[in-house]
């Protein structure tokens, strides 16, 4: 972030939390995060880009507290009319709730940590740079066709606050998701990373159409409980979901989530960790707390869940720094969610250590449905399963235990002896998802994740391939 626009975004926030003090009195506590982003999409459809979009603003999200009361608003007109009426409306609407008891207060001066590096390059591409990427893309299909997209986004966020404490930071990020198609069967590639230039469109392309060309004349299969490698793509929603329902502070604490902190839910290979600096990410949240990882499950254990400063002072913990404006309501959550196994015995070894890894991250795409030596390795030693590519349309039936009913798409395969031998039609499953990852029940996980892209900006899923005992499919994509 350039110091200009540091200035910029902060002196805007100052200027909110001055306008509150001269409203509302200096008993008014206020807080106020000012985001400056910029999102450029390049979409393309039967192999060729027919859409560049790209939008920018700056928005202005204020939360006060007064007489016992708490309101919040946001807009996008920062003249000083827009953001006195800003303001104004805020104290209105605080006026008219009712008290608020629960108050936590606003977070004191702290320090907050250095935010990583961003890439200006990213952060500032041109349409013509995420075009390159689409046609190495689409060349790498070999004729098939190809739609998805590639996208890069930008965000400058300043916070503060009525006790004076203030934070800024920058973030970049690139992403990329395209499929292949081949006779009516799809193949997919997914990517997400700090820089557009680690985004090889041909890396990706490659391996979607790899595994389109795979997943052709797919065979029915009896519903049943099968063993199962699940591949980065598909761990990428069960991490999403784990986030969501599970290590969510608000829903922990009305008994909706499965987390027992304490409690031994996971097999022991499972660590998860919540880790929004190890990208590009902003190093605050929407209430000014400084971000830092946040392990939530250790060899199996549960150990934590995701507070902002509301949940976390009525579980006597203080926040973990997932405030966001939807957790007011809906409760904070990790966003930026990595699943990892043992530490590889050798972490000299580059080509066994470390995250990255997968297509379009230097490994190579194979001729088949199988995309890199992580998920080959855990197809091998499976005498019968199923290899999923991708999970998708996923609903939750029951919150507590986490039981969800979704889709398979993009390619299954059947496994016998370790070698995929015969593409699948998509199967519905409906499964809980912690039982599925419970002690005694993950088989492997890959050394390497690859990171996964949301449809929101600033959260992704850094994801291993995973190999399960079993996973209950009930019945074929129809019902």
């Amino acid at each position: 972030m350039s110091q200009e626009h540091g200035r910029d975004v902060l002196g805007l926030a100052d200027q909110v939390v001055d306008l509150v003090r001269r409203l509302a009195g200096p008993r008014a506590e206020a807080e106020v995060v000012v985001t400056r982003s910029a999102l450029a999409l390049t979409r393309f459809a039967n192999s060729f880009v027919h859409q560049n979009v790209a939008e920018s603003g700056v928005s202005v999200r204020l939360r006060v507290h007064t007489g016992g009361r708490t309101a919040a608003g946001g807009g996008s007109v920062v003249t000083p009319e827009g953001l006195a009426a800003l303001v104004e409306r805020a104290l209105a609407a605080a006026r008219l709730c009712p008290p608020d008891p629960a108050w936590p207060g606003l977070a004191p001066r702290s320090p907050v940590p250095a935010a990583p590096a961003w890439d200006e390059a990213t952060a500032f591409a041109e349409p013509g740079e995420r075009a390159e990427r689409v046609r190495a893309f689409v060349d790498a299909v070999g004729g098939l066709e190809a739609a998805g997209y590639c996208r890069t986004a930008h965000r400058e966020a300043a916070f503060a606050n009525s006790t004076g404490h203030s934070a800024r930071g920058s973030a970049a990020e690139a992403a990329m998701d395209g499929i292949a198609r081949s006779g009516g069967a799809d193949g997919v590639a997914r990517l997400h990373a700090g820089r557009l230039a680690d985004l090889d469109g041909a890396a990706l392309g490659a391996r979607a159409a790899a595994k389109a060309r795979a997943a052709v004349a797919p065979v029915e299969l009896p519903p049943g409980r099968y063993e199962v490698v699940l591949e980065p793509a598909a761990v990428a929603d069960l991490l999403h979901n784990l986030a969501l329902w599970g290590f969510n502070g608000k829903r922990h604490a009305e008994r909706q989530s499965f987390a027992e902190p304490g409690a031994a839910q996971f097999d022991p290979a499972v660590t998860l960790v919540d880790d929004p600096l190890a990208g590009s990410g902003l190093p605050f949240d929407f209430e000014g707390t400084g971000r830092r990882a946040l392990t939530l499950v250790d060899a199996g254990t549960t150990v934590a869940v995701a507070h902002d400063r509301r949940s976390g002072a009525a579980a006597g913990v203080g926040s973990t720094g997932h405030a966001s404006p939807e957790a007011a309501t809906f409760g904070p959550t990790p966003v930026n969610l990595r699943l990892s196994g043992p530490a590889p015995a050798n972490t000299d070894d580059p080509a066994r250590a470390g995250a990255g890894g997968g297509a379009g991250s230097g490994a190579p795409a194979s001729a088949g449905p199988v995309a890199d030596g992580d998920t080959a390795a855990l197809v091998a030693g499976m005498e019968r399963g199923l290899l999923v590519s991708d999970l998708w349309y996923t609903r939750v039936l029951d919150t507590k235990s986490l039981v969800i009913t979704g889709l398979t798409r993009n390619g299954v395969w059947l496994v016998e002896g370790g070698v995929p031998v015969r593409a699948v039609r998509d199967l519905r499953f409906t499964e809980s998802y912690p039982r599925a990852l419970g002690p005694g029940a993950v088989v492997g996980i890959g050394r390497r994740a690859v990171r996964q892209p949301d449809r929101v900006d600033g959260v992704w899923w850094d994801a291993p391939a995973l190999r399960l005992a079993a996973w209950n499919f009930t019945g074929g994509a129809s019902g």
